[in-house]
C-alpha cells in the first residue's frame, strides 16, 4: 500500500534530496560526524559528487558514469583515520541510509538503494581490512 507522503525516486532532484538529507544526519551523528567532518573539506562539492554517484547507481543517468572508484577513496579515509574505521561505522552509515530512505521514498528504486548500499558497505569494509593486512 502506497503512502501519500512517500514518493518513488524518479529524478536527480529526488536523489539530491536523499543525499542532502542523509548527509545532514551523518554530519550530526556521534559515530560518523567526526569522520566525515574531519575528512570533507567542501561539503557542497562532496554532496554534488555523491548526488552524481547515486544518480548513476539508481537512475542509470547523470554525469557519474566512469567517474567513481569508491574502494581507493575509502582506503584513504581509513589511512587518514589512523586505521580506525570499524564495522560500527558501516553499520551506522547503513542504518541512517535506510532510515532516510524510509522517511522520504518508497518503491523499487528505494529498495534497490538499500540493497546496493548494503552490498557496497560489505565490499568496502572487506577491501579496507584486506588493505590493512597487505601492509603488515
Amino acid at each position: 500500500m502506497k503512502s501519500k507522503s512517500l514518493k518513488e525516486i524518479k529524478n536527480r532532484d529526488q536523489v539530491s534530496t536523499l543525499v542532502h538529507t542523509f548527509y545532514e544526519k551523518v554530519r550530526k551523528n556521534p559515530v560518523l560526524g567526526p569522520v566525515f567532518n574531519g575528512i570533507v573539506d567542501d561539503w557542497n562539492i562532496h554532496l554534488e559528487r555523491l548526488t552524481d554517484f547515486w544518480e548513476m547507481v539508481l537512475l542509470h543517468s547523470g554525469p557519474g558514469a566512469g567517474k567513481f572508484s569508491p574502494v581507493p577513496v575509502h582506503k584513504e579515509v581509513d589511512e587518514k583515520m589512523n586505521h580506525q574505521v570499524h564495522e560500527a561505522h558501516f553499520s551506522t552509515w547503513l542504518a541512517l541510509w535506510f532510515e532516510t530512505l524510509d522517511s522520504l521514498f518508497e518503491g523499487e528504486v528505494a529498495e534497490y538503494a538499500k540493497q546496493h548500499a548494503h552490498k557496497m558497505g560489505h565490499i568496502l569494509f572487506f577491501k579496507i581490512m584486506e588493505g590493512r593486512k597487505l601492509k603488515l
